[in-house]
C-alpha cells in the first residue's frame, strides 16, 4: 500500500525485518543460473540429478529415488535434468515436474509438481502439486498416472 500526499503515491516502508531473499532462495536462484550457464544433458544432466537427490535427508533422498524410478519408468521420453537445484524432468526442454525436497525451502513436507507445460488441464481448475510425507506403492501408481496424462 502507499500513502498519498498531495495527490502523489508515496511508498510505504515494509516493516517486515525479513525483507528479501531467504538464503535457501538465494542457493536456488544461484543453482538456476548455473543450470542455464552449464546447459547440462544427456549422461551430465543425469549426474546432476543423482547429486541433487543424494545432497538431500535420508527421507527426501528415498523419495526422490522413487519417484525417478517411477517417472523413468513411465514416461521414458522424459529427460532428467536439474531445475533450481532441484530433480526435474523435461519434454523439449521444457519441465514437466519436478521434486522439491522438504529441506530446500525448510518446509513441513516434500512436494512433487507439474510445470504449466504438463497437460493436465482439466477444466477451470486441476491440482498441479502434491505434498510428500512417504511414498507408498498407492502414491506411485497415482503419480505414474499423472506423469503419463502430464507428458500427453
Amino acid at each position: 500500500m502507499s500513502a498519498t500526499t498531495k495527490g502523489k503515491q508515496k511508498p510505504v516502508k515494509s516493516t517486515n525485518k525479513k525483507d528479501g531473499f531467504t538464503a535457501e532462495e538465494k542457493a536456488a536462484m544461484k543453482a538456476r543460473a548455473r543450470e542455464l550457464k552449464d546447459k547440462a544433458d544427456g549422461e551430465s544432466a543425469v549426474r546432476a540429478v543423482r547429486a541433487a537427490i543424494a545432497a538431500m535427508s535420508p527421507k527426501d533422498r528415498a523419495i526422490a529415488k522413487r519417484l525417478h524410478e517411477v517417472i523413468k519408468a513411465t514416461a521414458p521420453e522424459l529427460s532428467p535434468k536439474t531445475w533450481y537445484g532441484m530433480p526435474a524432468y523435461a519434454k523439449d526442454g521444457k519441465v514437466v515436474c519436478f521434486f522439491r525436497n522438504a529441506g530446500k525451502f525448510k518446509e513441513r513436507y516434500a512436494m512433487f509438481g507439474f510445470n504449466d507445460s504438463a497437460k493436465l488441464d482439466d477444466g477451470s481448475m486441476w491440482p498441479v502439486a502434491f505434498a510428500l510425507t512417504e511414498l507408498t506403492a498407492a502414491d506411485e501408481v497415482k503419480i505414474g498416472a499423472l506423469v503419463k496424462k502430464a507428458v500427453g
